[in-house]
């Protein structure tokens, strides 16, 4: 496989396309005849960064080669919303994202999501403090600095607000919130002592190091978010010829299975997931009120 990082001048138009509602040329395109030879590729933001371990979008890549027997490109992308962009612009055929940044994308009309992964029913974020904060439960957030770790992202900034939410608490008057850029980068926030908190996927916590920085006893969980319909989905550009979309559906259904789940790490729950190939835009209609606390209208990204 090979991997690229694409400049970020001309990324940032989902936000703009949110804003003004403009449709993508590529959107109303034909699909060009499959050529079986060309890569398969895939745009991502950092997925682990310890140089000891199996990078997970690797290991997908890897699998992905296996199940597809075609050649797989991966292109590095600064964010959620870079992933999004470059799959609407065409510059790549799929991204995989979680549930909320999925939402988003596929409410604009301009990307499909190929495979969705269902919802396990369990608490998919906490927010976490080290262990001699006097910070015991959510309430005493109030006045605090909690760190996210990207404004699109599920487990790192919308199912987190919204539990802040439900215990009363409102971003920007009862805490001040600031975004690290990544998970990892919430971590080093808390640890460094910049913020009092650091709110993330209860998953992470779950895996230890590398992909949790910190050993038992040095830190506690407080507060747990409800769960997600969709756990996260692979989008693709809507300009994908069928036989390449179905390659990619099948090859997902192979690469996310529960014999690959440890070697997927941070994706390693998707392989647990049930499979919903094809989800309607109606699968991600309960992202809706959640996404609106966060400030984000999901009916206006049409």
């Amino acid at each position: 496989m090979r991997r690229f990082t694409l400049p970020a001048v001309g990324l940032l138009g989902l936000a703009a396309l949110a804003l003004t509602g403009c449709q993508s040329p590529s959107a109303e395109a034909e699909a060009a005849p499959a050529d079986p030879d060309a890569p398969l590729t895939i745009a991502t933001i950092p997925v682990g960064e310890d140089p000891t371990a199996e990078n997970p979008i690797e290991v997908f890549a890897e699998l992905l080669e296996e199940a597809t027997g075609r050649d797989v490109e991966i292109t590095d992308v600064p964010d959620y919303l870079s992933v999004v962009e470059a799959i609407r612009a065409d510059h790549v055929d799929i991204g995989i994202m979680s549930g909320f940044p999925s939402a988003l994308a596929v409410n604009t009309g301009e990307v499909d999501a190929l495979v969705a992964f269902q919802g396990d029913g369990k608490p998919v974020s906490t927010c976490v403090v080290l262990n001699d904060s006097p910070i015991q439960e959510v309430e005493d957030l109030e006045g605090k600095t909690v760190a996210f770790a990207d404004q699109a992202s599920s487990s790192g900034y919308f199912m987190p607000v919204y539990m802040l939410h439900e215990a009363g608490l409102e971003q920007g008057t009862d805490y001040e919130a600031i975004f690290a850029g990544g998970h990892e980068g919430s971590f080093a926030a808390l640890e460094q002592g910049q913020v009092d908190a650091a709110c993330t996927a209860v998953m992470l916590t779950e895996l230890g190091a590398p992909m949790f920085p910190f050993a038992d006893g040095e830190w506690r969980a407080v507060g747990e978010s409800p769960a997600m319909d969709i756990q996260g989905a692979v989008l693709g550009r809507q300009s994908l010829d069928d036989e390449t979309r179905t390659l990619i559906q099948d090859g997902i259904a192979e690469v996310f299975s529960p014999e690959n789940a440890e070697r997927l790490g941070a994706y390693g729950a998707f392989a647990a997931s049930e499979q919903t190939v094809d989800p309607t835009s109606e699968s991600f209609a309960s992202f809706a009120e959640i996404a609106a606390v966060a400030g984000v209208e999901l009916k206006d990204l049409k």
